[in-house]
């Protein structure tokens, strides 16, 4: 008998019909002899709504009400999941964050859990009972309603699975597993059977929308074996978990990339002691994230500094940096929207050597101009012009044979 957690989001519970099928998926696990906690999102749109009606009345609304109202998404779904189990013929009960006491801190909207206290789970699972937790949710220690942020549900899941110290939490989604990169970019991307926490940790750091990258820290903080499953179809899906030495281990497992991108440039900086922290300092003054950074040395004792943040964080960055400049006496300000980053994920690059010029070749021959590179143990990154990034992708994918082979 094993103990198993799974997470369902908006679109595998975005109808009565959708609702019921997943009662029957998990009827089926439990009669199989499992113990099982499904974790549910709101169904799809619902969120959106509730943020709708809010904004109608305040544009800035409180946000400790929206918790309050946001939360009730997912008490919908678990009542109705609960319902649809018990008509499958499966014993089923429903409870709210809250209700089994997840804890976290009182940052509302983006909450991080403390604790959770898992005796009414057990006993629940002991009496040969599914139970149904609402995903996103939690409360602080005044008893206060709070919400995890955008993909929360996957990390209550993995928060309860690290709890309950599951064999297994599964996370269905819209697609059947992580694949090596976007098929809508690369049709040739093929699913991977397995990925590592760090590599999966890569990935959702550079712009894969797979798995929501608290949820991937949490697991591989406590070891919690990762299942990547298709509400839709049948299938193995991806498993993430820590590397394991008996694998054959593949060069490359992924590609990613995020075209969310801009980069900005100081021209013409006194090289002196101190100076990237006169650049960046007030960058972060302003809670702007820096990602790559390149410094060039000239001769004549000044140096260029460049690096890259956030599309959004754009116009806000531009105008900090300016103000820099005049403080520091720069020569000129440049900036550009107009870029992608591209990267490279594998934990085979710590035993393969020739990576990166196998990347660089690879791009040069299809004439696609590198900007900035940035490096990792397990990962290179590249900045490119915005108009190469699907032809970046596809000429990667073929040159590292991702689309030859699926990877172990």
């Amino acid at each position: 008998m094993a103990l198993i957690v799974q997470k369902y989001g908006g679109t595998s519970v975005g109808s009565i019909e959708r609702i019921e099928a997943v009662a029957r998926k998990v009827a089926a696990m439990h009669k199989r002899g499992n113990q099982v906690v499904v974790v549910v999102s709101a169904m799809s749109g619902e969120t959106n709504r509730l943020i709708a009606l809010a904004g109608e009345i305040d544009a800035r609304p409180d946000p400790r009400e929206m918790d309050v109202l946001l939360s009730t998404g997912e008490q919908v779904t678990i009542a109705l999941l609960s319902m649809a189990l018990q008509k499958a013929g499966c014993a089923a009960r429903s409870y709210t964050g809250g209700q089994v006491h997840i804890l976290t801190d009182d940052a509302h909207s983006k909450a991080r859990i403390r604790d959770i206290d898992d005796a009414r789970v057990r006993a629940d699972l002991d009496a040969g009972r599914v139970v149904v937790i609402a995903g996103f949710q939690g409360v602080d220690e005044h008893g206060d309603i709070t919400t995890l942020g955008r993909g929360g549900s996957d990390t209550t899941a993995v928060a309860m699975a690290a709890a309950l110290k599951a064999d297994e939490c599964q996370i269905f989604t819209d697609v059947d597993g992580v694949y090596t990169t976007d098929p809508r970019v690369e049709p040739k991307a093929r699913r991977l059977a397995r990925i590592t926490f760090e590599e999966m940790l890569e990935m959702a750091s550079l712009g894969s929308k797979v798995l929501q990258i608290r949820a991937v820290e949490f697991a591989g903080k406590y070891n919690v074996p990762l299942r990547v499953l298709s509400s839709f179809e049948e299938g193995d899906g991806t498993l993430i978990s820590f590397e394991d030495n008996h694998m054959e281990e593949a060069k490359i497992s992924g590609i990613a990339f995020s075209s969310d991108e801009a980069k900005l440039t100081i021209l013409g900086v006194p090289d002196q002691p101190g100076v990237a922290y006169s650049i960046l300092g007030p960058i972060a003054a302003v809670n702007i994230e820096v990602d790559m950074i390149v410094q060039n040395i000239a001769e004549d004792e000044t140096t260029d500094f460049t690096f890259t943040v956030h599309r959004n964080e754009y116009p806000r960055a531009l105008e900090v940096l300016k103000e820099t400049a005049k403080v520091l006496g720069a020569r000129e300000v440049l900036g550009d929207e107009s870029i992608v980053k591209i990267s490279l994920v594998g934990v085979g690059m710590r035993s393969h050597a020739g990576i990166a010029s196998t990347m660089f070749e690879a791009l040069a021959r299809e004439g696609i101009n590198i900007r900035m590179i940035s490096t990792s143990e397990i990962k290179i990154s590249v900045v490119v012009d915005e108009k190469y990034l699907e032809l970046g992708v596809r000429t990667l994918h073929q040159a590292f044979g991702l689309d030859q082979e699926l990877q172990a």
